[in-house]
């Protein structure tokens, strides 16, 4: 039993896929601080094939082609904003994983927010609305009678 589960473990281990082997060995920068740089920022950019990859664990030609511009904006000197900035002129705003706060993506940020909103007060105004009223029709004339009689045997017990 316990040889079959080290193989079942091992197997897993083999099969299972490692976006963080994306990266390949010729990519990586001789300096570890500026590979750390490259890899935070490979991390922020979309993969504009895979589209909910970071560049950094997609494995597509493009994704290479944009961590090596990344390593090499980086060893030009660049700082991190500047190397997003210069990604973002040539691909747009959707390479970024998370869209900066703009004019253009108020929309985004702000929808979650006025549905929320919107979805409570809109509860709120049903609620009330449905308070106050009655909820049956009224009683006939034969039932008012029996309930006033029930009232008044109530009363004298």
């Amino acid at each position: 039993m316990w040889r079959s589960l080290r193989l079942l473990l091992v197997l897993a281990a083999f099969l299972s896929p490692l976006p963080a082997f994306a990266v390949n060995p010729d990519e990586v920068l001789p300096d570890p601080a500026m590979e750390s740089r490259a890899r935070t920022l490979s991390a922020e950019l979309r993969c504009m094939v895979c589209q909910n990859q970071s560049i950094d664990d997609s494995n597509a030609d493009l994704a290479k082609d944009l961590r090596l511009l990344v390593r090499e904006r980086i060893k030009d000197g660049d700082s991190d904003e500047q190397v997003l900035n210069y990604i973002v002129s040539r691909y747009g705003e959707f390479v970024l994983l998370k869209p900066r706060f703009s004019i253009r993506t108020v929309m985004l940020w702000g929808a979650p927010i006025v549905l929320i909103l919107a979805g409570g007060i809109s509860l709120i105004v049903f609620a009330r609305r449905r308070t106050g009223k009655p909820t049956g029709s009224r009683l006939t004339a034969d039932e008012q009678a029996k309930l006033d009689e029930l009232m008044r045997t109530d009363r004298q017990a």
